[in-house]
């Protein structure tokens, strides 16, 4: 088979398309010629190297994608050789007590394709069955293949982690990613007012067509919290959805209102982040972080777009031989919504 991989960790250069062995499904797993694969940060971070995650060589990225069911290793079942499927990302053992309750996500297990095992940035890949749904009629291969990691994350982050309710505030940071066109959707949809935020102009204009109610721009010489507050006539707002972490937290932290939730899904902009306790304690606030979310939560994502009811947003498709320049756009956030391959 074709497929994008690195051999050594670096920059986008370092990727290249080449012929490796097919993949053979083990006991329980499922063959999938992929039709289209999605970029996140995750491919970014992987490819650079991460100080806790040892990768044998070559290594194959992409934990979203969309394909047909191609082979079924022994035991495997819920599908059947020519079904369009959805990969899911997320592996789990299954039968911990974590798994067992609906909340594989915090599986001891948790694994993601494309990180701790060859991913879908290639023309087939082998999954444990449970990793794959069903993939409606409707939508196109990219638009589905743009959806797993981001979509299902900014889903935990509002409905699970911050429990977001309606007529409530949401300010979505980093508006023009995958996670934050789906926070804006999926706000909008639950009944919240939201706001979006980013450095760039031309992605606020594209979240207000997405749906967003208010925009606000961050970057040098804003004062981020000031602008919030005054958006909000001093109020604060009671859900932010981010995903930079570094310098901007400390204005967060001062945007939330009283009994306000912070949720992180990742750290874009930096790691380390200051927090000015005083205003935790005091107006009674949450931080909390967000990996993904269990299994479930792609169907109802899945359902939710079969009727139309959220969009999958697509920036550009582009070919499987343009890796490299995939990976120097989403690198340079050149990127509105979801970049993906096809194969």
């Amino acid at each position: 088979m074709r497929a994008a991989l690195f051999r050594q960790h670096g920059g986008p250069e370092v990727m290249e398309v080449a012929e490796l062995p097919d993949p053979v499904p083990g006991p329980g797993q499922v063959l999938v010629r992929v039709r289209a694969a999605a970029l996140n940060h995750l491919d970014i971070w992987v490819r650079r190297g991460i100080p806790a995650l040892k990768v044998a060589f070559p290594h194959i990225l992409g934990g979203d994608a969309c394909g047909v069911v191609a082979g079924l290793g022994p035991g495997a079942t819920g599908v059947k050789e020519g079904d369009r499927v959805v990969i899911n990302p997320g592996i789990t053992c299954g039968r911990c007590a974590r798994c067992l309750s609906g909340q594989d996500n915090l599986c001891p297990q948790f694994k993601m394709v494309g990180e701790h095992t060859w991913g879908a940035e290639a023309e087939l890949v082998a999954v444990p069955a449970v990793n794959v749904a069903l993939a409606p009629a409707g939508p196109s291969d990219a638009e589905l293949a743009s959806l797993p990691i981001a979509t299902m994350t900014a889903w935990q982050m509002l409905l699970e982690k911050a429990r977001m309710q309606r007529h409530e505030t949401v300010l979505v940071m980093a508006a023009g990613s995958g996670v934050g066109v789906a926070a804006i959707q999926i706000a909008k949809l639950h009944g919240a007012h939201v706001i979006a935020a980013s450095s760039s102009d031309d992605k606020l204009a594209r979240a207000r067509e997405l749906g967003a109610d208010e925009v606000v721009r961050y970057g040098e010489g804003v004062d981020l919290a000031a602008e919030l507050k005054k958006m909000t006539g001093k109020r604060g707002v009671d859900v932010i959805i981010e995903s930079l972490g570094g310098p901007l937290f400390p204005a967060l932290i001062r945007s939330l209102a009283q009994g306000g939730r912070l949720v992180t899904c990742g750290n874009t902009a930096g790691h380390e982040a200051n927090i000015d306790l005083r205003y935790v304690f005091w107006r009674q606030l949450s931080i909390l972080g967000s990996t993904m979310a269990p299994k479930s939560a792609l169907l109802a994502i899945l359902r939710l777009v079969g009727e139309g009811r959220l969009k999958a947003i697509v920036d550009r498709v582009v070919p499987l031989d343009q890796v490299v320049e995939a990976h120097r756009a989403l690198e340079g956030r050149a990127v509105f919504g979801k970049l993906v391959l096809s194969i």
